[in-house]
């Protein structure tokens, strides 16, 4: 028998819908999210083109050097010298990756540092980011664009927080910049488990349930508009890991993530060390070290190897779906040369991208020493690629949820988990601090503390 409400019942029912929706709360939560859901499309946009324009400077190289291999020697040269001058004249700290600016920004995020902030985190700085790196790519550079669209993204979560009117209510900044770094990583790479396990392990550090709501929701928009126009891509696909020999394999991550993690380790302390003798050098001094670099790099790529130019993705896609899984110790060294020398470069690029395919060139290499195929060999390039990330950053639990996205390969979560461990725990013999949380300092230092002018803000802002 069919049940009917009375009008009388149904009227309390939508007086107390009603109620709910009006609430003050509600409201409040809704003006807080709009500003998000507009920054995250924006970001995912940015995200889109930046990785189409990134693609196709990629593209020229590869089509020049097709034609005439020893283009290199002029590309590279004027590629990093161009990229490195763009960001010199126009914004210094669009350099690198981007990771430790969004990372100082969110250390300086009150209104006594606003603008330090300002040239961490603006428009100047997208627009040098783009074009600095576009020029570094063509150069052959071993860059990525993962850490330049965190510092993109940063870019614009904070623009449009300066864009709130007075009336509306109160965002803290420090949120709208680690919401903005996490949505900017979860665009780049399609990864928003990725994305958000990063803004918790390496940005926030704090307790962030006062604005879980706005990271989960960032991050879905933001990757969800890439995948509008890019569509529902893996970064790597679908690598085969089935029929794997659980026995011996363990002892094979274990390897690859511990040398890998001490690689990468090792790398990251080169480059500091090198980065920190190239500050005492004058203007011609540095445009000599940025063209020698270039001819460095030319001239690996055109005796020894190519696989030292560019972020390194194709060793990823050569290793893991195709049957040749074994690399040479050249290559190994041509992958770790690249990020080096670039990275020192000044231009604008990341790292992420470099690491992993240091990381799968290494697991490639001892695959082969070790005598692993087809499936097996597999699960040591990945385990390489998730060590070699982790002793970069030291973020084991981002480094292991990127490669698992990257790939959609759950069953084999444990063996990466287990890899980004031991490549955390082995990294630690060359430095306790990671890459980024070094460089931050630098950018922390730039200038003496602004006295402050304005009355304390809250301590979550």
């Amino acid at each position: 028998m069919a049940v009917t409400k009375s009008p009388g019942r149904v009227r309390v029912q939508l007086k107390r819908l009603f109620d709910v929706i009006s609430n003050d709360g509600l409201k409040i939560s809704i003006l807080q999210a709009i500003p998000f859901w507009i920054a995250s499309l924006l970001t995912g946009l940015l995200a889109v083109g930046y990785t189409r324009l990134f693609n196709f400077s990629e593209w020229l190289l590869h089509g020049l050097l097709s034609w005439h291999g020893w283009l290199i020697f002029f590309l590279a040269p004027f590629g990093l010298l161009a990229g490195w001058l763009i960001v010199k004249i126009f914004a210094p700290n669009a350099r690198g990756s981007g990771i430790p600016q969004v990372m100082a920004a969110i250390e300086l995020s009150s209104p006594k540092f606003a603008r330090r902030l300002s040239r961490l985190l603006s428009l100047r700085i997208i627009i040098v980011k783009v074009v600095s790196s576009m020029f570094m790519v063509l150069g052959g550079a071993a860059i990525g664009r993962e850490g330049p669209t965190i510092q993109i993204a940063g870019s614009v979560f904070r623009m449009v927080s300066k864009w709130i009117p007075p009336s509306w209510p109160r965002i803290s900044q420090k949120s709208f910049i680690i919401t903005g770094a996490a949505a900017g990583l979860a665009a780049a790479f399609n990864t928003p488990l990725g994305g958000i396990v990063f803004a918790m392990e390496e940005l926030a550090r704090i307790h962030i349930s006062f604005f879980r709501s706005a990271l989960f929701t960032a991050v879905i928009i933001a990757g969800l508009t890439a995948q509008l126009l890019l569509g529902p891509y893996l970064y790597l696909g679908y690598p085969d890991v089935s029929n794997v020999d659980h026995v011996v394999i363990f002892s094979g991550v274990i390897a690859a993530a511990a040398v890998a993690g001490l690689l990468g380790s090792a790398m990251c302390k080169l480059i500091l060390r090198l980065m920190r003798w190239r500050r005492g050098l004058g203007t011609l001094s540095s445009v000599l070290f940025v063209l020698g670099s270039g001819l460095v790099i030319a001239s690996i790529a055109f005796f020894f190897s190519s696989e030292v130019l560019g972020s390194g993705k194709d060793i990823m896609l050569n290793t893991l779906f195709s049957s040749h899984k074994q690399v040479s110790w050249q290559t190994v060294c041509a992958r770790m040369a690249g990020p080096i020398l670039s990275f020192n470069v000044g231009g604008a690029g990341g790292v992420f991208a470099p690491a992993l395919g240091a990381g799968a060139a290494i697991g490639a290499f001892l695959s082969g020493l070790f005598g692993f195929v087809g499936a097996n060999a597999n699960i040591i390039i990945l385990s390489g690629m998730v060590g070699f990330l982790t002793g970069v950053t030291r973020t084991p639990f981002t480094s292991a949820i990127l490669v698992l996205e990257m790939t959609d390969r759950h069953s084999v979560i444990f063996h990466l988990m287990l890899a980004a461990l031991v490549a955390n725990i082995v990294a630690l013999i060359m430095d306790k601090h990671s890459f980024y949380e070094q460089l931050k300092k630098s950018y922390l230092n730039e200038e003496p503390k602004v006295p402050m002018r304005r009355p304390p803000v809250s301590p979550d802002d």
